[in-house]
């Protein structure tokens, strides 16, 4: 088959080789916004907040700068991901229409909602510290009622949640960006990753920043990088079953998740729960952050 195989694409005037090398990339970018280049309050992330309008052009010309920086590279089949509050935030006519995209922050897999085992690599834009992280930019875990999250042991936030449920489809992390909290959080967790430092904190709620156009320059050359290097990327690696603890701003909120089947009460704020998969774990902690957040 394999000879059958080599000897048509020789008749079409192509080795095997061309032919891998012709296949598209497919990339898969999930974008929050606290990460993202020149936005330096939390009202400009905020729909009711100043500047927010001005917020949402930075987001999409990021996404943009690492889109063109994909094309450039060569074929590729890219999903974006919307996956900042209400997961609406992008400006649909000034994104470069060679995208597919998903918004609406109701969906199961919330920030990797649509990634599976087919992509290539996954970009995390516009990323932000996990809860309680000295020097980190408006740092959370899924929101405010989330004081700790830990997956077999291992604290994350919302990078290193979505780093796990890419790991356990084999899919890598090509790229990240946002604040220098988040680079050192990530870079722990995935050694080697490389990361866009867009920022650094002044406070919870104040940045130092670098211009916007200084950023998306230095995401498309690390993208590019990247894709030139993928062959060397690695998936995290993800034991499974998954053990999750889930420690809340506050006791009413665990009592609401000790109601979950199978949770267990650890102490007054904070919560277990054994999951047979990555994606079981991943599911159950977007079910426990839409049933307490209120």
């Amino acid at each position: 088959m394999r000879t059958l195989i080599a000897l048509s694409l020789l008749a079409l005037g192509l080795s095997p080789a061309t032919s891998a090398q012709t296949r598209p990339v497919r990339i898969f970018i999930s974008v929050d916004m606290e990460g993202i280049g020149g936005i330096g309050t939390p009202a400009m992330t905020n729909p009711t907040g100043k500047d927010y309008g001005t917020g949402r052009e930075l987001m999409t010309k990021e996404v943009n700068a690492v889109v063109e920086a994909i094309f450039a590279a060569g074929p590729a089949n890219i999903v974006v991901n919307d996956s900042h509050g209400d997961h609406q935030n992008l400006l649909h006519t000034t994104l470069d229409p060679r995208v597919e995209y998903i918004q609406g922050a109701l969906k199961p897999y919330g920030m990797v909602q649509g990634l599976d085992s087919t992509y290539d690599g996954i970009v995390f834009i516009g990323y932000h510290a996990m809860a309680g992280t000295a020097g980190g930019f408006i740092a959370h875990t899924g929101s405010g009622a989330v004081a700790g999250l830990w997956l077999n042991g291992t604290e994350v936030g919302e990078g290193g949640l979505n780093a796990h449920m890419a790991g356990a489809l084999g899919v890598p992390v090509l790229m990240a960006a946002g604040d220098s909290a988040l680079a050192l959080e990530l870079r722990k967790l995935i050694p080697g990753l490389r990361v866009v430092v867009t920022k650094t904190a002044v406070g919870s709620s104040a940045a130092r920043m670098l211009h916007p156009d200084v950023v998306r320059a230095r995401l498309k050359t690390t993208i590019t990088d990247a894709l030139a290097n993928r062959s060397g990327a690695r998936a995290l690696s993800v034991s499974q079953p998954v053990t999750i603890k889930f420690k809340a701003d506050e006791t009413t909120r665990a009592d609401i998740l000790e109601a979950i089947p199978g949770v267990r009460r650890l102490d007054g704020t904070t919560i277990e729960y054994q999951a047979r998969t990555m994606r079981e774990a991943y599911a159950m902690v977007r079910l426990m952050y839409r049933y307490v957040n209120w």
